[in-house]
């Protein structure tokens, strides 16, 4: 992978090597096999993949049986249908008995872009990391998408991943480690900590470069895993800097930023910013168009930063 590449295809590629380390793996998907690009799992496994229609609560009710008979399913639909219409059979069905269930939440955040607000899901990390057992990853490129389905394979109990339709910039030469509670420092600095999510990981990277043309040096860390959060790093990298600045595709509140924010005011106050979407909801246009509508960019990152540290 060279370039740019859609998380989707990662995601794919891990469901693959997930199903060839493990036979109990199988991919369920609610007619989107097309869009989200696991028909090459399907042509892979044909007996593993399961077609449900669109029909995304009894998708996760049958993934819950199939949990119980000692599988590990995978759900797959557009992260506004499985994690909104499918939330209460995840709570009941899913998480009150800790399953091994792995949900797959493609298109998510800003990605879904022309289809609009219906399709673009910006509240999927708050309903999601505030279920008791859940695992909430994010990965930020392709290769780290791979990772994070062999991840959720081989962690126990219910994980949601969530990943984009458009392609974005490759940060990692390989596939790297990817654990629950993990999180990657890329740069390392001493005035501000930018924390960054998915798509807007690299935004972080390009924020930093326009902070160090002005002679301030900043730390980069994807937090990769939103639930549990990596928080002995975040403490130990934000007790080192004025102040943090969190960026992610999703809701303010209740997203990433609600989940550092809450971990920061009790036990490291510092000043924090976030740079996501504020209480409202998506609307038409290409992915790139929509990131600088909401002011999701390396530029909103840098005056962010630069503003508190004044």
């Amino acid at each position: 992978m060279t370039g740019l590449t859609a998380t989707r295809d990662g995601w794919v590629d891990g469901l693959i090597r997930a199903a060839e380390a493990d036979p109990r793996v199988m991919v369920l998907d609610a007619d989107v096999a097309r869009s989200i690009g696991t028909g090459r799992f399907a042509a892979r496994f044909p007996d593993r993949h399961l077609n449900l229609g669109i029909s995304e609560q009894d998708m996760v009710s049958f993934a819950a049986g199939l949990a119980l008979a000692g599988f590990v399913p995978f759900v797959e639909s557009y992260a506004v249908f499985v994690a909104g219409r499918a939330w209460e059979q995840i709570r009941t069905s899913v998480c009150h008995m800790g399953l091994d269930v792995k949900i797959g939440g493609a298109h998510a955040g800003l990605s879904a872009g022309p289809d609009g607000a219906t399709h673009q899901a910006l509240e999927d990390i708050a309903i999601m990391r505030v279920l008791p057992g859940m695992t909430v990853l994010v990965p930020a490129d392709a290769r780290q998408a791979e990772a994070c389905a062999v991840a959720a394979a081989e962690t126990q109990g219910p994980v949601y991943v969530r990943f984009g339709r458009n392609p974005v910039p490759v940060i990692y030469g390989e596939a790297p480690e990817v654990r629950p509670g993990g999180g990657d420092v890329l740069e390392e600095g001493r005035d501000a900590l930018l924390i960054g999510s998915g798509v807007m990981v690299n935004a972080c990277l390009e924020a930093r470069a326009l902070l160090a043309a002005e002679g301030i040096s900043a730390s980069v860390l994807n937090a990769y895993s939103v639930k549990p959060l990596p928080e002995e790093l975040i403490l130990g990298l934000a007790r080192c800097a004025s102040c943090v600045v969190v960026a992610c595709d999703c809701q303010q509140a209740g997203g990433v930023y609600g989940a550092v924010a809450e971990l920061l005011s009790a036990k490291c106050p510092v000043r924090t910013r976030a740079v996501c979407v504020g209480d409202m909801f998506g609307t038409s246009g290409t992915p790139e168009e929509l990131l600088d509508h909401y002011g999701l960019n390396a530029r909103r990152i840098f005056s962010a930063a630069k503003d508190m540290l004044r």
